[in-house]
């Protein structure tokens, strides 16, 4: 999976120019396709993990509850998928936010859930559903 730079700012919930300045600072590396920087879809899986690593640390520092905030439907991307037979754990990075699915195999398999696929994760209560967007 290829994302052009505004997809993967906005899975990474950034503005294009911050995403553009990550990639000349090396800090995620890019391709150009078609004459246009692109990132692929493990690159940013990977580097969206290191964001929300930082934000983890970064958020344990913090006592307030009212800075935190999160939505019933997140845009993000897939960045690990442990499959057996019957269930699926699939792993999100939304904007900050780690997301973690427990779903049947099957479900996986059909939504083509791997890391670097585009995702969107709605919860509801202790529930968390997986889409694909269109």
């Amino acid at each position: 999976m290829i994302y052009r730079i505004a997809e993967a700012a906005e899975i990474l919930a950034v503005s294009d120019d911050t995403l553009r300045r990550w990639v000349e600072a090396g800090r995620l590396p890019s391709h150009t396709t078609d004459g246009r920087a692109s990132v692929t879809g493990p690159d940013l899986a990977e580097f969206a993990e290191h964001l929300a690593e930082s934000a983890e640390s970064a958020e344990r520092d913090r006592t307030r509850a009212s800075s935190v905030s999160a939505r019933n439907r997140m845009s993000g991307i897939v960045t690990r998928v442990k499959r057996d037979h019957v269930m699926a754990q699939v792993e999100m990075i939304c904007g900050p936010y780690r997301v973690v699915s427990l779903m049947s195999s099957d479900a996986a398999d059909e939504l083509g859930l791997e890391p670097g696929v585009r995702a969107i994760a709605s919860v509801k209560s202790t529930n968390v559903v997986v889409e694909v967007p269109q």
